[in-house]
């Protein structure tokens, strides 16, 4: 059994988890990132994601964000999410017309970079979607 370390997620609506972990993977702005007790110190930007929890307990769950900021420190995690839920919880009507401003947002940009930023976020919402979401 890893070494378990506190992790907290937190929305601008509430805290959706503040407890021991064994590992929490999550959806860095450079690529997934597993964290575990006495991870070196950084701070990264998150992208649209799975955020995966192993418990202390052994149980794992499962979040979605939409985007934020982790700081991770060798005693803990908390990740800042822009918007989170739990995977079972995601409302699919609210992720499609996320999906749908993202492609407006692509659609209207005024220069080359709001329209490579805005296709991003598009590209990873849709991954998303296809991650989450069954068929």
């Amino acid at each position: 059994m890893a070494e378990a370390f506190q992790f907290e997620l937190v929305s601008p609506e509430r805290l959706l988890v503040s407890e021991q972990v064994e590992f929490v993977v999550i959806p860095g702005a450079e690529g997934e990132m597993t964290v575990m007790a006495h991870h070196a110190p950084v701070m990264t930007t998150i992208k649209p994601g799975v955020v995966t929890v192993k418990t202390a307990a052994g149980k794992e769950e499962r979040y979605v964000v939409f985007g934020g900021f982790a700081d991770i420190v060798p005693s803990g995690c908390t990740l800042l999410a822009e918007s989170a839920v739990a995977v079972g919880d995601i409302d699919r009507t609210d992720l499609a017309r996320r999906i749908q401003e993202a492609r407006e947002d692509a659609a209207d940009a005024k220069d080359d970079e709001a329209r490579s930023k805005a296709e991003q976020f598009l590209s990873q919402l849709t991954t998303l979607e296809g991650a989450i979401l069954p068929a």
